[in-house]
């Protein structure tokens, strides 16, 4: 008896502890744009964001970054759009607010992916020198100048545009590392990559067929042309044909919508099969936990089946950008371009990407 009141009471003062702390750190979270007080000294351009939703952004001067030994500072010719930039402007799913602020966000600078010239480098920094056309990937990118590592930037191809060479990195490196590492993809082998059309499937269907695989690519009508164009072998109208109801078993799935449940795509991979979960769910669908759910549920059915099944998401690394720009330079990889705005269009470019139809990836240029 005595134990069982122990562990009731232990369990309520568990959960007022939970509640204390959630309530604390709600209304104490805060940010920087509460403690601006100076005008910057060296002014740039760049979007912040003091509160969650796409009717915050704005274009504000701040001061232009410094280069730490290790960096390099680059003038951002253009940047580009990604869901994971939008996770972060609407603070969904609502679990990821326990890291990155409960109340409003911690860090009001947003973007990711860049790509400009060289402008000053630290004292470390050899690989480059002012003037280098280069690509890669900064937080704070939606800006007239970012500082990166310069273990984190390539050298942009001559053949590509800035505006090409900003769409790469978290896109381009997501398809590579989905593709190459996680699914494991070999000569012959069949992928199928669910969402061809978007940022990230547009880069794995050529990826894929680089690497000499049978591709099947799964758009909307509108969109099966394109598809083919970069190079796959097979493509699916969803609106017209259900491909986990098809006869056909694949080898690769990878998965850029989540819009099929984890059985139904099991029951198209081959025994020894690979599922490759990349993203899924609009800026309006991803509740308190999104898609977090189903590599949970794939980790629970793991166990006991023979195929492989998880998420995964992309690290940025220099030597797969590198080797994405090798691929781009010999035309085997050629980044797709839906739309471009200025960045003082950035909402409107934001809502454009949150509607989930973007044909390849959605751009900035500094203006």
């Amino acid at each position: 008896m005595r134990i069982k009141h122990f562990l009731k009471w232990s369990a309520s003062l568990i959960l007022l502890a939970l509640i204390t702390w959630g309530f604390i750190a709600y209304w104490t979270s805060t940010n920087d744009c509460e403690r601006k007080t100076e005008a910057p000294q060296n002014p740039m351009k760049a979007v912040v964001y003091c509160d969650y939703g796409l009717s915050n952004l704005k274009l504000e001067e701040v001061e232009v970054p410094v280069p730490t030994d290790d960096q390099v500072l680059i003038r951002v010719h253009a940047a580009s759009i990604n869901p994971y930039d939008w996770h972060f402007i609407e603070g969904t799913p609502t679990i990821m607010r326990l890291s990155v602020g409960l109340r409003k966000p911690k860090d009001i600078r947003l973007g990711v992916d860049f790509a400009g010239t060289v402008e000053a480098i630290g004292k470390n920094v050899t690989q480059f020198q002012p003037g280098d056309e280069v690509f890669g990937g900064k937080s704070g990118a939606f800006a007239e100048y970012v500082c990166a590592r310069a273990d984190r930037v390539a050298r942009k191809p001559p053949n590509l545009t800035f505006e090409q060479a900003a769409s790469v990195n978290i896109a381009g490196m997501t398809a590579l590392q989905g593709v190459r590492d996680k699914g494991q993809v070999q000569p012959g082998q069949k992928i199928l990559i669910n969402g061809a059309s978007g940022g990230v499937g547009t880069f794995a269907v050529q990826i894929a067929k680089s690497l000499g695989a049978d591709v099947t690519g799964v758009c909307s009508g509108k969109n099966t042309e394109m598809v083919q164009s970069l190079g796959a072998d097979h493509v699916i109208d969803y609106t017209k044909e259900d491909f986990t109801k098809g006869d056909q078993r694949y080898d690769v799935i990878l998965d850029n919508v989540a819009n099929h449940s984890l059985a139904e795509c099991r029951h198209v991979l081959t025994e020894k099969g690979r599922y490759v979960m990349i993203g899924g769910g609009g800026a309006n669908e991803q509740g308190l936990i999104g898609i977090l759910a189903r590599p949970l549920q794939a980790m629970i059915m793991s166990p006991f089946m023979s195929q492989k099944m998880g998420m995964m998401m992309a690290k940025s690394n220099q030597k797969d950008l590198n080797f994405l720009g090798e691929l781009m330079q010999s035309g085997k990889v050629k980044p797709i371009i839906d739309r471009t705005y200025k960045l003082s269009e950035i909402r409107q470019a934001i809502a454009y990407l949150e509607e989930g139809h973007a044909r390849g990836k959605v751009v900035l240029t500094m203006e």
